[in-house]
């Protein structure tokens, strides 16, 4: 597959999170959409839950992998690939370590708690046990303005 190919793939993947996160949106939560990849069909989607489901671990991402696990009956999401609209929290990118997730790709980067660099590196951290490709940037500005626009939109 060459880069292009990749970059294109990524694309499409991270405008289904995206559509995830404006119904999160429409739903009163933030703004955050997931989606899982494997062998190229999508076998787990999430979006943030966590007012709705009164769950402090309702994050889009841990929403979309507990899809995918029971999809594979496996906890272990090897060979599956997450594309999450913000960057991941330290809770999941633990969750992403622990399931031995394949690759992902962000969107926006999270200044305030991002783990896969921008506040901490939890996500291939080199004392840790897995290790995964990460792609961030993908489609950021998009990403961040939905959640710009939400915040503000709350604000007023």
């Amino acid at each position: 597959m060459t880069d292009d190919t990749t970059a294109n793939l990524d694309e499409r993947l991270m405008h289904e999170a995206l559509t995830e996160a404006r119904d999160a949106a429409a739903s009163g939560e933030v703004p955050v959409g997931a989606v899982v990849l494997f062998e190229g069909r999508i076998i787990g989607r999430g979006q943030n839950r966590v007012l709705r489901d009164s769950d402090p671990t309702a994050h889009a991402e841990i929403v979309a992998m507990r899809e995918a696990a029971k999809v594979l009956a496996n906890y272990r999401l090897t060979g599956c690939e997450l594309y999450v609209t913000l960057e991941p929290c330290s809770m999941c990118a633990g969750a992403m370590i622990h399931a031995r997730l394949g690759k992902l790709v962000y969107g926006a980067a999270d200044p305030k708690a991002g783990a896969a660099g921008s506040v901490l590196e939890v996500l291939n951290h080199p004392k840790l046990n897995h290790q995964m490709p990460v792609t961030a940037g993908c489609l950021a500005e998009e990403c961040g303005t939905i959640l710009r626009d939400f915040f503000r939109a709350r604000r007023t």
